[in-house]
C-alpha cells in the first residue's frame, strides 16, 4: 500500500554550513545530526526564541543536577561517600543499593569528611522545592535535615553492627551515649492519675463515629466543617465524663464551655492517648486508629482556624524529662544497666533471682536519690528508669522471637546443602500455593534475610513510631480518600518513616551479606496506605512467631506423659523430626511470596514477606501438625501468650 506524505513531510532547510535544519523530516531522523532533530509540535508556542528545544514530560528530573553536598542518587540526603570510579558522591544508604552487585560491585569508596551543612543550602533546596511544589513531601525542611543528618552521621560513624543503635550494652560494660539517644524515643510511663484520664479518653473514643462520618463520600456538609463538629463532640464527651468522675474539676474546667480556654487539657489527654499505645501496642486497637485520624485532620489548617485551638503537643518522654531538670547524666551511669534490666527466672535458681531483683531495687534507689532535683522528685526519676525497663519488656516480647527463630534455622538447618527431603528449604512456583521458586540454599538466604529485617524494625521500632506519628501529623503533608481494595483508606506520604526504613534496610542488608529478592519499601500506597497502617503491620510480627517459638519450647516437656510422647513418635518419628517438621514447613510456606491476588502486592518485597506469613497462619489448621500445637495451650494467632 502506498503512502503519500508529501503533506507530512517538511522539507529541510539548507544552512550556510551545508547541513540542515533541524526539521522533523525522515531525512533528519535517519542523519546522524540527532542533536538538531526536533518535532515542531514540541516547540514552546509562547517562547519568542526558534531555537530554544522544547522539554518533554519526563526531562526535567533527568537533567536537573543534585544539590551541592548532597547524594547524586536520592538527592536529598547529604553525601557520605565518593564513589573512585563513578566520581559521585552517595549517601551511604544508596550507595550500598548502587553498588550490590554486577561490575559496580568492585568499586571503591572513600568517605567524604563529614562537616555541617551550612544554612544556606539548605534555604536554596528548600526554595527549590517550593518552586516546583513538592513542599508537601515533608512538613519541616530544617527539623526533618536535622533528623536525618543525625540518623547518617551515626550510620557512617559507628561500625554496622552497631548503626542505628545496636544491641543494649551488657552488665560491666561502659554505657556510653546508648540510653541517651534510646530515651529520646522512649514515652514515659503514665501515672496512676493519667490512667484515670486514659480510661475517660478510651471510653469516649469507643462510642465516638468519627471515621464513620469524616471518611465517607457524598456527605452533605463540608469537610472541614464536619471534622470540626466531630471534634468539638467528642470534647464534650470527654467534658461530661471529667464532670462525672470528678465534679469538682469538672466545674473548674468546663464552666463556660470554652474550648479554646482548655485547649492544654485537650492536648495532655489526647497525647496520654497516643503516649500509652506506644509503650502498649496490644491496646487500643480499634481506638488508637479514630484517635491518631482525628488529630491528623485537626492539623489542616482549615480546621484549626474554625476549632481555634491545637489538639497536638509532643509526646513526653523520658529523654524530655530528664533533659528540662538537667538529669540527663543518669543515663549515662553505669548503674542504669543494673536498674533496667530484665530479670529472667527460666534454668536458674531462686536464689539468683532474688539476688538480681534485690540488685535492681538497690540501683533504682541510689539512682533515684543521686538525681532528684528541684523539681525533679524521686519517684519522677523512678518513673523514668522504670520507662526504660517498659521499652526492655516490648524488645523481649517482641524483638527476641525473631532471635529465636534464627537459632531455630540455623541449628535444624543446612545453609547451604540438605541432609534429605525433609530438611529440604526448596520451594518451586506453583505447588502448595508458592509464588517463588528458590532452592534450598536460595531460601535458606531469603528467610534470615527477612528474620534479620524483621529484628531490626523491632529494635527500632519506638523511633519509628515517633517518626510516623511525626508523618502523621505534618501540616503541609496531606492525605487522599482512597480505594484501594481494602476499603476506603488515607493514602499520605510519609518521607521521614520511610527514609528510616531504608536506612534500616541498608543495616539488615549489610548484616546478612547477601540479598535475594525485591527490597522495594511499599509506603503510601494502595498496599500501605499511610504511616500509622505501616506501624500496625510490624507490630503484629510477635503475634506470627511468640505462639510457634512458645509450642516449639513446649514440646519436649509434652514428650514426658507416656500418651502423648507415644503419638508424636507414631506420626513424627521422633521430638526433633516434629520440631523440624514445623520449622521446616513455616521457612518454606511463610516466606513462598503467598498471600495476594497478584505477584506486585506479595512476592518478595519488603511488605510481601510479612503478607506470605500472614497467609501461613491462616493455614494452620490444615496442617498435620495442628493438633501440636493445641496440645501446648494454642488459641490462636491473635490470643493472649
Amino acid at each position: 500500500m502506498a503512502v503519500n506524505t508529501s503533506s507530512a513531510s517538511i522539507e529541510p532547510t539548507l544552512q550556510p554550513d551545508g547541513s540542515t535544519s533541524g526539521n522533523f523530516t525522515l531525512e533528519n531522523i535517519l542523519g546522524t545530526n540527532h542533536e538538531a532533530v526536533e518535532h515542531p509540535r514540541l516547540k514552546e508556542k509562547d517562547s519568542g526564541d526558534a531555537t530554544e528545544p522544547g522539554h518533554g514530560w519526563d526531562e526535567e528530573s533527568a537533567v536537573r543536577p543534585a544539590a551541592d553536598g548532597f547524594c547524586i542518587e536520592c538527592e536529598d540526603q547529604p553525601a557520605q561517600v565518593v564513589c573512585d570510579t563513578c566520581v559521585d558522591n552517595y549517601c551511604e544508604v544508596c550507595f550500598a543499593a548502587q553498588h550490590r552487585k554486577g561490575s559496580r560491585k568492585k568499586h571503591i569508596a572513600k568517605p567524604i569528611p563529614s562537616s555541617a551543612k551550612s544554612r544556606s543550602v539548605q534555604n536554596d533546596v528548600a526554595e527549590d522545592v517550593k518552586k516546583n511544589g513538592e513542599q508537601e513531601n515533608d512538613v519541616d525542611m530544617d527539623d526533618s535535615y536535622e533528623e536525618l543528618d543525625r540518623i547518617s552521621i551515626e550510620a557512617s560513624k559507628a561500625p554496622v553492627s552497631t548503626q542505628l543503635l545496636g544491641a543494649q550494652p551488657t552488665i560491666g560494660s561502659k554505657v556510653g551515649e546508648w540510653f541517651v539517644d534510646r530515651s529520646k524515643y522512649i514515652p514515659l510511663r503514665l501515672t496512676y492519675g493519667e490512667r484515670k484520664y486514659l480510661r475517660l479518653l478510651d471510653a469516649a473514643l469507643q462510642v465516638s463515629e468519627y471515621t464513620d462520618k469524616i471518611d465517607t463520600l457524598g456527605f452533605g456538609l463540608s469537610k472541614p466543617k464536619r471534622i470540626v463538629h466531630q471534634i468539638r463532640e467528642l470534647c464534650a464527651i470527654l467534658s461530661g465524663l471529667v464532670l462525672a468522675a470528678d465534679y469538682k474539676q469538672g466545674q473548674e474546667l468546663f464552666t463556660d464551655r470554652d474550648f479554646q480556654s482548655n485547649a492544654d487539657f485537650y492536648q495532655t489527654i489526647f497525647e496520654l492517648g497516643r503516649r500509652h499505645k506506644i509503650m502498649n501496642p496490644d491496646k487500643m486497637r480499634t481506638t488508637y486508629g479514630k484517635l491518631i485520624y482525628l488529630l491528623q485532620d485537626s492539623q489542616s489548617p482549615d480546621v484549626r482556624d474554625m476549632l481555634s485551638f491545637s489538639c497536638v503537643k509532643p509526646i513526653v518522654s523520658v529523654y524530655t524529662v530528664l533533659e528540662e531538670k538537667d538529669a540527663l547524666n543518669m543515663l549515662r551511669d553505669d548503674l542504669i544497666m543494673v536498674a533496667t534490666q530484665e530479670i529472667y527466672s527460666e534454668g536458674r535458681s531462686k536464689r539468683e533471682v532474688q539476688r538480681d531483683i534485690k540488685n535492681k531495687e538497690r540501683a533504682i534507689e541510689t539512682l533515684a536519690s543521686k538525681y532528684q532535683r528541684s523539681g525533679l522528685n524521686q519517684e519522677q526519676v523512678r518513673q523514668c528508669i522504670y520507662s526504660i525497663g517498659d521499652n526492655h519488656a516490648f524488645l523481649r516480647t517482641n524483638r527476641d522471637p525473631c532471635e529465636k527463630m534464627i537459632t531455630y534455622l540455623k541449628q535444624y538447618f543446612h545453609p547451604t546443602q540438605a541432609k534429605d527431603n525433609k530438611s529440604s528449604l526448596a520451594i518451586r512456583s506453583g505447588k502448595q500455593g508458592a509464588r517463588l521458586s528458590h532452592d534450598h540454599a536460595k531460601q535458606y538466604a531469603y528467610v534470615l534475610q527477612s528474620l534479620t529485617l524483621w529484628r531490626e524494625i523491632l529494635h527500632d521500632m519506638f523511633r519509628l513510631w515517633s517518626l510516623a506519628e511525626q508523618d502523621l501529623l505534618a501540616e503541609n503533608v496531606p492525605y487522599r480518600l482512597r480505594d484501594t481494595g481494602q476499603g476506603l483508606n488515607r493514602v499520605q506520604a510519609a518521607p521521614k518513616t520511610f527514609r528510616m526504613m531504608h536506612t534500616i534496610l541498608h543495616r539488615a542488608q549489610q548484616s546478612v551479606g547477601t540479598w535475594i529478592g525485591s527490597s522495594a519499601i511499599h509506603m503510601g500506597d494502595h498496599n500501605v496506605p499511610n504511616a500509622l497502617m505501616f506501624i500496625d503491620k510490624y507490630s503484629q510480627i510477635y503475634r506470627i512467631l511468640l505462639p510457634i517459638c512458645n509450642t516449639l519450647s513446649q514440646i519436649p516437656s509434652l514428650a514426658e506423659k507416656p500418651a502423648l510422647r507415644s503419638y508424636i513418635e507414631d506420626d513424627f518419628g521422633s521430638i526433633d523430626n516434629c520440631m523440624r517438621e514445623i520449622l521446616c514447613d513455616f521457612f518454606q510456606h511463610g516466606f513462598d511470596g503467598s498471600g495476594a491476588d497478584n505477584f506486585f502486592d506479595a512476592g518478595s518485597c519488603i511488605d510481601g514477606r510479612l503478607t506470605s506469613a500472614w497467609n501461613w497462619c491462616a493455614q494452620l489448621e490444615k496442617k498435620r501438625y495442628f493438633p501440636v500445637f493445641l496440645l501446648t495451650g494454642f488459641v490462636g494467632f491473635d490470643g493472649d501468650w
